[in-house]
């Protein structure tokens, strides 16, 4: 078999399959439309439940700092927990909505991509088959296991990252706290509460990236063998540890490509931004919201080609590596001492005759 590299099969993945990022585009901008339709229908129901008097307006109405600051407090007294209650439940339902329709998405583009990458290996081990038939052939022969607990597996992992996403959080949270301990209210020292909570902030960022990683590594074995969260879990790093150099090698590459976009991105933003004094700031606003779902959607199709590397990898045949000292067997062993004297040894040399004083007479 030829050898492929990972990386490069992952972008001609995408390449070759745009239908892929568009459907990782659909249900994660979809996610993120509800999410953003909900934030504003929170805040303008928020804002329209606030009670203003009429000496909150005379207060607002004269611009002075601190009145205005006592106005916006008055107003906003005792309104707090609603909307802390209404903004938790808003969160929960995007929640359950990304859980939801991300282990649906899932589940159909690494179904998809196992079935390109095995097509791929079937063409290669049979060029004069056409590509659609062997396409046909990897998706009807080969598409792996079907369990009734696909979907289950796929909600498993995906609450584990959320709840390790919240645990982040909490710890983040915890760590200030433990950290405010070194500046009392009597000895304020803000500087050492600093150096403490930056390591320990700096290791919990660390550990969240990686385990949400693992749990998003985890979804392909879960789709492909058709195992449980947890069984998935463990092969995902039974697989990073036995390949870890060509999923560091595609992570990598994926990565600078997304560094890439990004610096374009951001240097595509600030040129409308420029212009923000002289032009309508509506023009403007567009201008960014267009180079930001520009710069998402090369971000979603970056993530699909990394996607499909990491099956790629998961779909070659393991390298067999010979031992360079391979146990002997015994008759082997014996063959080889017995025969070495024949084959480095003269038996007419006389002085290696069994007869003593040989060769003082033949002298």
């Amino acid at each position: 078999m030829p050898h492929r590299s990972p990386t490069v099969e992952g972008f001609r993945a995408a390449f070759r399959r745009p239908a892929l990022t568009f459907a990782e585009i659909a249900w994660r901008w979809t996610v993120g439309g509800v999410g953003w339709a909900l934030f504003f229908f929170w805040l303008i129901e928020y804002l329209d439940s606030l009670p203003v008097s009429n000496g909150d307006a005379t207060l607002l109405r004269t611009r002075h700092p601190m009145l205005v600051g006592r106005a916006i407090s008055h107003i906003l007294h005792g309104s707090l927990g609603r909307a802390v209650m209404g903004a938790l439940f808003a969160g929960l339902a995007l929640v359950f909505l990304w859980v939801v329709v991300g282990s649906i998405g899932r589940a159909a583009t690494v179904r998809a991509l196992l079935d390109y990458c095995r097509g791929r290996a079937t063409q290669e081990a049979q060029p004069e088959a056409p590509e659609g038939s062997t396409r046909e052939r990897s998706s009807s022969g080969r598409s792996g296991p079907k369990r009734s607990g696909l979907f289950r597996s796929l909600l498993g992992l995906n609450f584990l990252r959320v709840a390790v996403t919240l645990a982040a959080m909490l710890a983040l949270l915890g760590a200030a706290i433990l950290a405010s301990f070194a500046s009392p209210e009597a000895k304020p020292r803000p500087g050492l509460a600093f150096i403490l909570f930056l390591p320990l902030a700096g290791l919990i960022c660390m550990a969240w990236p990686m385990l949400n990683w693992l749990l998003s590594l985890a979804s392909i074995f879960a789709v492909r063998d058709g195992e449980d969260w947890l069984g998935s879990v463990l092969t995902a790093g039974a697989f990073f540890r036995e390949r870890s150099g060509p999923v560091l090698a595609v992570s990598t590459w994926t990565g600078l490509a997304h560094l890439v976009a990004f610096s374009v991105a951001s240097t595509l933003v600030s040129m409308p931004l420029a212009f923000i004094q002289v032009a309508p700031w509506r023009l403007v606003m567009i201008g960014v919201i267009l180079v930001t779902l520009a710069y998402l959607a090369v971000a979603d199709w970056l993530y699909m080609a990394r996607l499909a590397g990491y099956v790629c990898i998961a779909e070659m045949p393991e390298q067999t590596v010979e031992s360079a000292a391979l146990p002997v067997p015994p008759d082997a062993g014996q063959n080889v001492i017995s025969s070495a004297p024949d084959q480095t040894i003269d038996r007419d040399e006389v002085i290696l005759s069994d007869l003593p004083n040989l060769a003082i007479e033949t002298s």
